[in-house]
């Protein structure tokens, strides 16, 4: 049926078709990879269904309109996007756990308390910088409260050294309630109608 509607087909409307499914084959690509190496074993398995099968129909297109240039750009330009887009997902998504190491020269006690105050487990203790000495401060977290940590980190030491990387894996410790991405956004849209606000 659409392919009755001649040039407006061939030139804008099946570019874009190929455009917006290779947006959505490669964000899915890069949210699977994560949610393989998070370990999530059922849901990785659908996602790469879903991804191949979207794939196959643009390539499909693709081989069908040899001819058409903007097809390939199309196919290039969905792909670049969906990196993009893949990786918005991935960081709303906040997926698994992530070790804060924080270094300071100032008395990390207050940082220490504030953490705990937020749920979060803390281990601490001295150490030598290149400096002098330093307090060592790590947390292991759900990568949903990282920006929220970090913002602690800042408030308490704005000179403090701070790193983060992910953890496969843990078991046991303390860890603060995960946040849903989704509630910040709905606490945003009723915050108006609080009373007190």
């Amino acid at each position: 049926m659409l392919s009755s509607l001649g040039p407006l087909y061939s030139w804008f409307i099946l570019p874009l078709l190929i455009f917006i499914a290779r947006i959505l084959d490669v964000s899915m690509g890069t949210v699977r990879v994560i949610f393989v190496s998070r370990g999530m074993k059922y849901l990785a398995p659908v996602m790469g269904f879903f991804e191949v099968l979207i794939w196959l129909l643009a390539i499909g297109q693709i081989m069908k309109n040899l001819s058409n240039p903007l097809c390939y750009i199309a196919y290039a330009g969905g792909f670049a996007m969906g990196n993009f887009v893949g990786m918005c997902i991935a960081e709303k998504l906040s997926l698994g756990m992530a070790l804060l190491r924080v270094i300071s020269k100032k008395d990390t006690a207050s940082l220490i308390e504030d953490f705990k105050l937020q749920g979060y487990g803390v281990t601490s203790f001295d150490g030598q910088g290149s400096t002098g000495p330093v307090k060592l401060v790590f947390s292991i977290m759900h990568r949903s409260h990282l920006t929220e940590a970090v913002g602690v980190v800042s408030k308490f030491d704005p000179a403090a050294f701070y790193s983060i990387e992910d953890v496969g894996f843990v078991e046991k410790g303390v860890f603060a309630v995960k946040h849903r991405w989704y509630s910040n956004v709905l606490n945003g849209m009723f915050r108006p109608f609080r009373k007190g606000k």
